[in-house]
């Protein structure tokens, strides 16, 4: 059994080619996408695609934080990407423009779908916390783009995969968010809590997301994405709310636990894109771990 776990794991051996692409340029910042880029990749082909997002409250953080997750999905076939973005203690920005580089990111990768190989229409968005509010943002803000942007190409993905993310940011019924909202203000975010909330801005059509979220979060409470659930099901969209009983904020990161719920949360993003037609197969996270030994990310 041992010689036939080892031949599984050499067999999904990562041979993803890594590159850098430039998606944006103020100023003297330029702002990449690193981008994975599966075996056997042609330009010509027609691949889905995720572009990730890291969290660090729209103040710092670091394009690695999802380069495991990246690695994975790049070896089951997608064109997977993390997108940097300006934030506060690099770039002296508020949220605002986070989200406006956010939705230049997805519209820079659909513009450039030929060049990279991918379907324009199967182009999800995923993050974590500051980042997962981020993809939600661009699939549900109708405001905050960047004046530059082409906005005839379209920012919003057709899927969201979302880790811890910051879905509430302003008062709504329902919210029982003591400690937290009193931290979202216009000061803080540059503009009204409203326009930057995607619960505020959710409707029929709001493409299929699955989250994922400790209960005992405490940074990111868990009613808040309870209650975005309940409004996208309301809407008549799909969402998905895996709750992690007793884990806390970041318990998806690699590094932390032993990996298991790094583990886990992949292995059911996995069967949630191939539920909708982009990816073939069982997951395969174990064994393409056990080949091709995770990346080491702190937060």
């Amino acid at each position: 059994m041992k010689s036939l776990a080892l031949f599984l794991a050499l067999a999904v051996v990562a041979r993803a080619e890594t590159r850098t692409e430039t998606y944006k340029t103020i100023g003297d910042v330029k702002l990449d996408l690193t981008i994975q880029l599966p075996d056997g990749w042609k330009a010509e082909d027609k691949r889905p695609a995720i572009v990730f997002f890291f969290g660090g409250g729209w103040t710092g953080g670091s394009t690695r934080q999802f380069e495991n997750q990246a690695r994975y999905l790049a070896s089951r076939g997608m064109v997977a990407m993390a997108a940097d973005y300006r934030v506060a203690s690099r770039h002296q920005v508020k949220a605002a423009s986070c989200v406006a580089d956010a939705k230049s990111a997805i519209r820079w990768v659909r513009a450039n779908a030929a060049k990279l190989g991918i379907d324009p229409e199967r182009i999800a968005a995923g993050g974590g916390s500051a980042g997962g509010h981020l993809a939600a943002a661009v699939a549900t803000l109708p405001g905050l783009d960047d004046p530059a942007d082409d906005k005839s190409v379209s920012c919003v993905p057709a899927a969201l995969v979302l880790f811890n993310p910051a879905l509430v940011l302003a008062p709504a019924e329902g919210a029982d968010l003591k400690g937290f909202l009193e931290k979202v203000t216009a000061e803080r975010f540059g503009c009204e809590p409203t326009e930057i909330s995607p619960l505020h801005h959710v409707k029929a059509g709001t493409p299929p997301t699955i989250i994922f979220h400790g209960k005992a979060d405490t940074t990111v409470p868990y009613s808040s994405v309870e209650l975005f659930t309940a409004r996208m099901v309301k809407a008549g969209n799909r969402c998905e709310l895996v709750g992690a009983e007793g884990q806390q904020h970041g318990y998806f990161n690699f590094g932390k636990g032993g990996n298991e719920h790094a583990f886990a949360t992949l292995t059911a993003a996995d069967q949630f894109l191939a539920s909708l037609g982009w990816l073939k197969g069982e997951p395969t996270v174990t064994a393409y771990f056990t080949a091709n030994p995770p990346a080491s990310f702190k937060k």
